[in-house]
Parts: C-alpha cells; sequence; structure tokens
C-alpha cells in the first residue's frame, strides 16, 4: 500500500501526495469520471456512503458531491477552471454547508513515473481559519481512507 502524505505549506495551504500503481490516464479518470469517483469519494470504514455524484468535466462545468453518513447529507460542490486530460486540473471546491466561508481552490498534477502516478493536490483555503476548521474536522483521516480506496481502485482498473 501506498504512503500519504499531507503537509500543511502555508497557514492557508495543504498539499497531499500519493504514489498510485497506474499511469495517469487512469488515475486522472477515476478522479474525474462520476461512476468513478462515487466507487472512491466516500470514506467507507467512517460509515460514509456516496449519495449522489455528478460532474461535468469541461472548463467552466460544475460537480457536486453527496455523501450520506447517518442518515445526514453533506455536499461538496465545485467548477472545473482548468483541465488538462491526465496531467493537472484546477477547480473551485465548496463545502456546501458552509458556503459562504469560500472556496478552496485545489490544483491536482498528475505525473507519470515509471509507469505509475504521482498525484499532488494543493488545495487552497480562503482563510487560515477555514483551513483549520477543515483540519479539526477530522478530514485527514477521511482523506486518506479515500485515497486508499483510490489506490485499490485504480489497481482493479490497470
Amino acid at each position: 500500500m501506498n504512503k500519504t502524505t499531507m503537509e500543511q505549506i502555508s497557514d492557508r495551504e495543504l498539499s497531499i501526495t500519493r504514489t498510485f500503481n497506474a499511469p495517469p490516464r487512469i488515475v486522472f479518470d477515476a478522479w474525474t469520471r462520476a461512476d468513478l469517483v462515487k466507487r472512491w469519494w466516500a470514506p467507507k470504514s467512517l460509515g460514509v456512503v456516496m449519495a449522489s455524484c455528478e460532474a461535468d468535466i469541461r472548463v467552466g462545468g460544475a460537480y457536486r458531491y453527496v455523501l450520506r453518513n447517518n442518515g445526514e447529507d453533506i455536499a461538496f460542490s465545485g467548477k472545473y477552471t482548468e483541465i488538462t486530460p491526465h496531467s493537472r486540473l484546477v477547480y473551485t471546491h465548496y463545502f456546501e454547508p458552509m458556503f459562504d466561508a469560500g472556496a478552496v481552490i485545489v490544483t491536482v498534477t498528475f505525473i507519470e513515473r515509471d509507469g505509475k502516478t504521482v498525484l499532488t493536490s494543493r488545495e487552497l483555503y480562503p482563510s487560515k481559519e477555514v483551513l483549520e476548521g477543515a483540519l479539526a474536522s477530522g478530514m485527514e483521516a477521511g482523506m486518506r481512507d479515500t485515497f486508499d480506496q483510490l489506490d485499490a481502485l485504480v489497481a482493479s482498473l490497470g
């Protein structure tokens, strides 16, 4: 199993990196295609399931993921601002219950190394307080679970 690293690089920014045992084409598709996202994005070990998953993968297109935990729905949504297939993706990311806090700007790169993909997700939060709130919410544990699930999925697609 590959290791996920998360580093706070400023008072508003996180960098998350992981190597996946699949080429960028497969990892990019798993990150963007709704039929694949719904198979890994909800942290199953925490009892969370994907209630709905929609994604219009084009610049200006929107996505919306709804997670269900103990009968309660929580949604995340945003718009794609830059798409370079299989190598780079930039999008806004809103936690809908705290929409007024502003968008996180997410930049994901997919770099091929020896047939594997080094994925780096840089997340720029609208304020130091929003980043601190996300970290305090336990997002790191959920993120590690979902990256493990993504690892298993891309290995099965290869």
